[in-house]
Protein backbone atom coordinates (compact mmCIF):
# COMPACT_ATOMS: atom_id res chain seq x y z
CA UNK A 1 0.00 0.00 0.00
CA UNK A 2 1.41 3.38 -0.96
CA UNK A 3 0.50 5.07 2.28
CA UNK A 4 -2.34 4.87 4.72
CA UNK A 5 -1.47 6.90 7.80
CA UNK A 6 -3.17 10.31 7.91
CA UNK A 7 -2.43 11.25 11.50
CA UNK A 8 0.98 11.94 12.97
CA UNK A 9 2.54 9.09 14.89
CA UNK A 10 5.69 9.17 17.00
CA UNK A 11 7.18 5.91 15.76
CA UNK A 12 10.85 6.97 15.84
CA UNK A 13 11.21 10.67 16.68
CA UNK A 14 8.49 12.71 18.41
CA UNK A 15 8.48 15.27 15.61
CA UNK A 16 7.79 12.71 12.89
CA UNK A 17 4.70 12.98 10.75
CA UNK A 18 4.12 9.97 8.55
CA UNK A 19 2.76 11.13 5.19
CA UNK A 20 -0.34 9.70 3.60
CA UNK A 21 0.39 9.73 -0.14
CA UNK A 22 -3.19 8.87 -1.11
CA UNK A 23 -4.95 11.97 0.23
CA UNK A 24 -1.82 14.15 0.30
CA UNK A 25 -1.14 13.60 -3.41
CA UNK A 26 -4.63 12.94 -4.80
CA UNK A 27 -7.19 14.73 -2.58
CA UNK A 28 -9.82 14.82 -5.34
CA UNK A 29 -9.64 11.05 -5.85
CA UNK A 30 -9.65 10.54 -2.10
CA UNK A 31 -12.86 12.58 -1.96
CA UNK A 32 -14.38 10.00 -4.30
CA UNK A 33 -13.13 7.28 -1.98
CA UNK A 34 -14.65 8.94 1.07
CA UNK A 35 -18.02 9.21 -0.64
CA UNK A 36 -17.89 5.53 -1.56
CA UNK A 37 -16.93 4.23 1.87
CA UNK A 38 -19.47 2.76 4.29
CA UNK A 39 -22.50 3.66 2.20
CA UNK A 40 -24.81 1.95 4.71
CA UNK A 41 -23.41 3.79 7.71
CA UNK A 42 -22.49 0.74 9.78
CA UNK A 43 -19.32 2.34 11.16
CA UNK A 44 -21.28 5.40 12.25
CA UNK A 45 -23.75 3.13 14.02
CA UNK A 46 -20.99 1.41 15.99
CA UNK A 47 -19.43 4.76 16.91
CA UNK A 48 -22.74 6.14 18.11
CA UNK A 49 -23.32 3.05 20.25
CA UNK A 50 -19.92 3.62 21.86
CA UNK A 51 -20.41 7.35 22.43
CA UNK A 52 -23.45 9.35 21.42
CA UNK A 53 -21.93 12.75 20.64
CA UNK A 54 -25.21 14.67 20.71
CA UNK A 55 -24.55 17.95 22.51
CA UNK A 56 -20.94 16.98 23.19
CA UNK A 57 -17.46 18.07 22.08
CA UNK A 58 -15.74 15.97 19.40
CA UNK A 59 -12.14 15.94 18.18
CA UNK A 60 -11.31 14.24 14.87
CA UNK A 61 -7.58 13.40 14.81
CA UNK A 62 -6.02 13.16 11.36
CA UNK A 63 -9.16 14.66 9.86
CA UNK A 64 -7.64 15.05 6.39
CA UNK A 65 -9.66 17.54 4.41
CA UNK A 66 -12.53 17.36 6.90
CA UNK A 67 -14.86 14.91 5.19
CA UNK A 68 -16.27 13.55 8.47
CA UNK A 69 -16.50 16.84 10.34
CA UNK A 70 -19.96 17.86 9.03
CA UNK A 71 -21.36 14.46 10.04
CA UNK A 72 -20.34 14.97 13.66
CA UNK A 73 -21.46 18.60 13.51
CA UNK A 74 -25.12 17.70 12.92
CA UNK A 75 -25.52 16.73 16.59
CA UNK A 76 -22.32 17.72 18.40
CA UNK A 77 -21.93 20.92 20.38
CA UNK A 78 -18.44 21.59 19.01
CA UNK A 79 -16.25 19.70 16.52
CA UNK A 80 -12.52 20.23 16.06
CA UNK A 81 -10.57 18.59 13.26
CA UNK A 82 -6.81 18.24 13.75
CA UNK A 83 -4.62 17.57 10.70
CA UNK A 84 -0.81 17.75 10.29
CA UNK A 85 -0.70 18.50 6.53
CA UNK A 86 -1.28 22.25 5.90
CA UNK A 87 -2.90 21.92 2.44
CA UNK A 88 -5.48 19.56 3.91
CA UNK A 89 -6.12 21.92 6.82
CA UNK A 90 -6.98 24.64 4.27
CA UNK A 91 -9.33 22.27 2.44
CA UNK A 92 -10.99 21.26 5.71
CA UNK A 93 -11.53 24.89 6.70
CA UNK A 94 -13.13 25.61 3.35
CA UNK A 95 -15.43 22.60 3.74
CA UNK A 96 -16.72 23.71 7.15
CA UNK A 97 -16.67 27.48 6.61
CA UNK A 98 -20.45 27.68 6.94
CA UNK A 99 -20.67 25.48 10.04
CA UNK A 100 -20.41 27.66 13.17
CA UNK A 101 -19.70 24.75 15.52
CA UNK A 102 -16.74 23.32 13.54
CA UNK A 103 -13.09 24.32 13.29
CA UNK A 104 -9.99 22.79 11.72
CA UNK A 105 -6.52 23.28 13.18
CA UNK A 106 -3.02 22.22 12.23
CA UNK A 107 -1.16 19.78 14.44
CA UNK A 108 0.11 16.22 14.84
CA UNK A 109 -1.55 13.51 16.89
CA UNK A 110 1.23 13.49 19.48
CA UNK A 111 0.93 17.26 20.10
CA UNK A 112 -2.74 18.14 19.85
CA UNK A 113 -3.19 21.94 20.00
CA UNK A 114 -6.07 21.57 22.46
CA UNK A 115 -6.48 22.11 26.21
CA UNK A 116 -6.70 19.34 28.77
CA UNK A 117 -10.12 17.83 29.31
CA UNK A 118 -11.78 19.57 26.38
CA UNK A 119 -13.38 16.65 24.51
CA UNK A 120 -15.98 13.97 25.11
CA UNK A 121 -15.06 11.94 22.02
CA UNK A 122 -11.72 11.66 20.24
CA UNK A 123 -12.16 9.96 16.87
CA UNK A 124 -9.32 8.79 14.62
CA UNK A 125 -10.12 7.00 11.36
CA UNK A 126 -7.43 5.11 9.46
CA UNK A 127 -4.81 6.92 11.50
CA UNK A 128 -3.16 4.30 13.73
CA UNK A 129 -2.52 1.33 11.47
CA UNK A 130 0.79 0.22 12.91
CA UNK A 131 -0.24 0.06 16.56
CA UNK A 132 3.14 0.00 18.37
CA UNK A 133 4.70 3.44 18.08
CA UNK A 134 1.50 5.43 18.45
CA UNK A 135 1.61 5.58 22.25
CA UNK A 136 2.34 9.36 22.27
CA UNK A 137 -0.82 9.93 20.23
CA UNK A 138 -2.87 7.77 22.58
CA UNK A 139 -1.54 9.69 25.58
CA UNK A 140 -2.48 12.97 23.92
CA UNK A 141 -5.99 11.70 23.24
CA UNK A 142 -6.35 10.78 26.91
CA UNK A 143 -5.07 14.22 27.90
CA UNK A 144 -7.74 16.09 25.95
CA UNK A 145 -10.53 13.71 26.96
CA UNK A 146 -12.74 14.54 29.89
CA UNK A 147 -13.31 11.86 32.55
CA UNK A 148 -15.76 9.36 31.08
CA UNK A 149 -14.85 10.36 27.53
CA UNK A 150 -14.27 7.94 24.67
CA UNK A 151 -11.37 7.31 22.32
CA UNK A 152 -12.55 5.61 19.11
CA UNK A 153 -10.00 4.37 16.57
CA UNK A 154 -11.30 3.08 13.24
CA UNK A 155 -8.80 1.10 11.18
CA UNK A 156 -8.92 -1.29 8.27
CA UNK A 157 -8.99 -4.99 9.15
CA UNK A 158 -6.07 -6.75 7.52
CA UNK A 159 -7.65 -10.16 8.15
CA UNK A 160 -10.88 -9.48 6.23
CA UNK A 161 -11.32 -10.41 2.56
CA UNK A 162 -10.95 -8.97 0.02
CA UNK A 163 -9.32 -5.67 1.05
CA UNK A 164 -7.25 -7.02 3.93
CA UNK A 165 -5.01 -9.29 1.81
CA UNK A 166 -4.42 -6.45 -0.66
CA UNK A 167 -3.38 -4.22 2.24
CA UNK A 168 -1.03 -6.83 3.72
CA UNK A 169 0.52 -7.63 0.36
CA UNK A 170 1.29 -3.99 -0.22
CA UNK A 171 2.67 -3.19 3.22
CA UNK A 172 4.98 -5.91 4.59
CA UNK A 173 5.50 -3.97 7.85
CA UNK A 174 1.84 -4.38 8.70
CA UNK A 175 0.88 -7.38 10.83
CA UNK A 176 -2.83 -7.37 11.75
CA UNK A 177 -2.39 -9.74 14.68
CA UNK A 178 0.33 -7.59 16.23
CA UNK A 179 -1.79 -4.46 15.86
CA UNK A 180 -4.82 -6.09 17.46
CA UNK A 181 -2.70 -7.43 20.34
CA UNK A 182 -1.29 -3.93 20.87
CA UNK A 183 -4.69 -2.28 21.17
CA UNK A 184 -5.99 -5.04 23.44
CA UNK A 185 -2.99 -4.53 25.72
CA UNK A 186 -3.76 -0.79 25.73
CA UNK A 187 -7.24 -1.48 27.12
CA UNK A 188 -9.34 -1.15 23.98
CA UNK A 189 -12.42 -3.22 23.20
CA UNK A 190 -12.57 -4.43 19.59
CA UNK A 191 -15.60 -4.37 17.31
CA UNK A 192 -15.26 -5.83 13.82
CA UNK A 193 -17.32 -4.19 11.11
CA UNK A 194 -17.90 -5.05 7.47
CA UNK A 195 -18.78 -2.01 5.38
CA UNK A 196 -19.71 -1.69 1.72
CA UNK A 197 -17.74 0.59 -0.58
CA UNK A 198 -19.92 1.52 -3.55
CA UNK A 199 -18.83 3.69 -6.48
CA UNK A 200 -20.82 5.53 -9.12
CA UNK A 201 -18.62 4.42 -12.00
CA UNK A 202 -16.05 1.76 -12.71
CA UNK A 203 -13.56 4.52 -13.48
CA UNK A 204 -13.95 5.86 -9.94
CA UNK A 205 -13.44 2.43 -8.39
CA UNK A 206 -10.28 1.80 -10.37
CA UNK A 207 -8.87 5.27 -9.66
CA UNK A 208 -9.30 4.76 -5.92
CA UNK A 209 -7.61 1.36 -5.92
CA UNK A 210 -4.71 2.86 -7.86
CA UNK A 211 -4.03 5.54 -5.24
CA UNK A 212 -4.24 3.02 -2.41
CA UNK A 213 -1.93 0.33 -3.78
CA UNK A 214 1.11 -0.23 -5.92
CA UNK A 215 0.46 -0.77 -9.62
CA UNK A 216 0.80 -4.55 -9.31
CA UNK A 217 -1.57 -4.90 -6.36
CA UNK A 218 -4.03 -2.38 -7.76
CA UNK A 219 -4.33 -4.34 -10.99
CA UNK A 220 -4.85 -7.53 -9.00
CA UNK A 221 -7.56 -5.85 -6.92
CA UNK A 222 -9.27 -4.45 -10.02
CA UNK A 223 -9.27 -7.87 -11.68
CA UNK A 224 -10.77 -9.45 -8.54
CA UNK A 225 -13.52 -6.82 -8.25
CA UNK A 226 -16.40 -7.06 -10.70
CA UNK A 227 -19.09 -4.40 -10.64
CA UNK A 228 -19.08 -1.19 -8.62
CA UNK A 229 -18.82 -2.32 -5.00
CA UNK A 230 -16.97 -4.54 -2.55
CA UNK A 231 -16.91 -5.15 1.19
CA UNK A 232 -14.16 -3.81 3.43
CA UNK A 233 -13.48 -5.03 6.94
CA UNK A 234 -12.77 -2.54 9.72
CA UNK A 235 -11.59 -2.76 13.30
CA UNK A 236 -13.20 -0.27 15.65
CA UNK A 237 -11.17 0.04 18.85
CA UNK A 238 -13.01 1.68 21.75
CA UNK A 239 -11.59 2.83 25.08
CA UNK A 240 -13.40 4.87 27.73
CA UNK A 241 -11.47 7.15 30.06
CA UNK A 242 -12.30 6.41 33.71
CA UNK A 243 -14.72 8.90 35.20
CA UNK A 244 -13.21 8.74 38.68
CA UNK A 245 -10.88 6.87 40.97
CA UNK A 246 -10.91 3.09 40.60
CA UNK A 247 -11.20 1.55 44.06
CA UNK A 248 -10.32 -2.08 44.88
Amino acid sequence: MKGFVRAALAAVRPVDVLPSPNIWQWPEVYEVENRAQDVDGVIWQVLREACDWTGKDVVDVGCGDGFHLPVFAREARQVTGVEPHPPLVHRARARVADLPNVSAVAGPAQRLPLPDGSADLVHARTAYFFGPGCEPGLREADRVLRPGGTLAIVDLDGTAEPYGPWLCAGEPRYNPADVEDFFTAQGFVLRRVRAVWRFETRQDLEAVLRIEFSAEIAERAIAQTPGLSFEVGYRVHIRHKPSGLLLP
